[in-house]
């Protein structure tokens, strides 16, 4: 572990530690510390989130709604149905989705406040069923964060950083405690929900800077390339961008592109900044070039290949896949109707993004007749008795007992 990590590691956890101590004190101060604002209120009352309604405009509007629509179009999609089993003649199980209560979520401000963020992590906590939905994001809070917030009737709170990670966690004076959290943000934001995670408070994925892999071949067009590696080195400067490519000629148009692209960017530096950790390869075929996208398992993958639906199956390691030219990784952020929400670093070889699963839990129920106790009852006495759990056998013969001591046909 480096030095960096280290220090980032330690100052987190005081983070953490002084916001478990103090409470809102605690969440202000630092406010104060890291943002330079000072906060009377945490939480922004639903007069303040109505009105930001007046804020944003109709253009804007519109594109939320229309977002909307397709976002909630594909979780509702995703509702599981409950299972019903009987396993044996007189055991039957059952499995029940149910919703998480109170879940939070974090939406990162600042200089790219993610509006669509609010959008990907409140529309299926909605849709899902969870009844309160605690946002956190950092002040000053943009109106459109505020605007869509109101939309999915969220309580909104003016903090960002380890230190709203660390108020969802464990709660202060104002801010609830909540189920489980959600949502992307820098570095000390990913660490902070690792460490809380190590506490035994669930998160949803170790979500880290963004990471953008296009894997082509001839039949790529530079341009769209140039434009996608852009659109995700923008994000910050430790997001991470990687071309793959059978062609050469492919890969010095995209790179030739990339610098007159760029010209035009207001967030020049951080792209320049991004582009810093990020490489383009060339290899010779498009099996290897898959290999490689498996083992580095992106967060985004866009395939800009010849029929790209022949390889699609052979891509078992990537957070959510673009398939063809034109097929941006953009419109997944914002409005195809998949969750951007998703793992990065690597963690996609165990992970998945958020999906309406995400924000249920499962209950299973099992209920035996006593016809049924019997047919399942030497089995379950023999395991219990070679596991040496006298009780849990005795729970079974206990029963069986109270049956033949009455009239089985009264029973059965």
């Amino acid at each position: 572990m480096s030095r960096i990590q280290r220090l980032k590691e330690g100052r987190v956890r005081e983070i953490i530690e002084l916001v478990k101590a103090e409470g809102d004190r605690a969440v202000k101060f630092l406010t104060k510390k890291f943002d330079g604002i000072d906060i009377e209120q945490t939480e922004i009352n639903k007069e303040v989130s109505g009105s930001s309604s007046n804020q944003v405009n109709r253009q804007l509007k519109d594109a939320i709604a229309a977002a909307v629509i397709n976002i909630e179009r594909f979780h509702v999609a995703q509702l599981p149905k409950g299972i019903e089993v009987d396993t044996v003649p007189g055991v039957r199980c059952k499995l029940v989705y149910r919703p998480l209560k109170r879940v939070g979520l974090y939406v990162p401000g600042g200089t790219a406040p993610l509006i669509s963020t609010a959008l990907m992590l409140g529309i299926p906590a909605r849709v899902a069923g969870c009844s309160e939905l605690i946002v956190c994001t950092p002040p000053p809070v943009n109106p459109a964060i505020l605007y869509v917030s109101s939309l999915l009737n969220a309580r909104v709170f003016r903090i960002g950083g380890a230190q709203a990670i660390a108020a969802m966690a464990f709660g202060t004076q104002t801010i609830p405690q909540v189920n489980k959290i959600f949502g992307p943000g820098n570095a000390y934001v990913t660490e902070a929900k690792m460490q809380i995670a190590a506490a035994g408070i669930p998160i949803d994925i170790p979500a880290g800077p963004s990471e953008l892999l296009v894997i082509s071949d001839e039949t790529a067009i530079p341009k769209f390339i140039a434009a996608d590696l852009l659109s995700q080195a923008e994000h910050c400067p430790d997001s991470q961008v990687v071309l793959i490519s059978t062609s050469t000629a492919i890969i010095n148009e995209t790179l030739n592109e990339i610098n007159i692209q760029m010209e035009k960017l207001s967030r020049k530096l951080t792209a320049q900044k991004s582009l810093g950790n990020s490489f383009a390869i060339k290899v010779d075929s498009i099996p290897r070039v898959i290999e490689i996208s498996n083992t580095y398992a992106p967060e985004h993958l866009i395939m800009a290949i010849e029929n790209p639906n022949e390889f699609e199956n052979e891509i078992v390691n990537a957070g959510s896949v673009f398939l063809g030219n034109f097929t941006p990784e953009s419109v997944g952020d914002y409005a195809s109707g998949t969750n951007h929400t998703l793992p990065t670093s690597g963690f996609a070889k165990s992970w998945s993004g958020v999906s309406l699963n995400s924000f249920l839990k499962t209950i299973t129920l099992q209920e035996l007749t006593p016809s049924g106790l019997y047919n399942i009852s030497s089995t379950v006495t023999t395991l219990a008795n070679a596991e040496r759990l006298d009780a849990h056998a005795n729970a079974i013969s206990i029963r069986l007992n109270y049956i033949n001591n009455r009239s089985k046909n009264e029973i059965l």
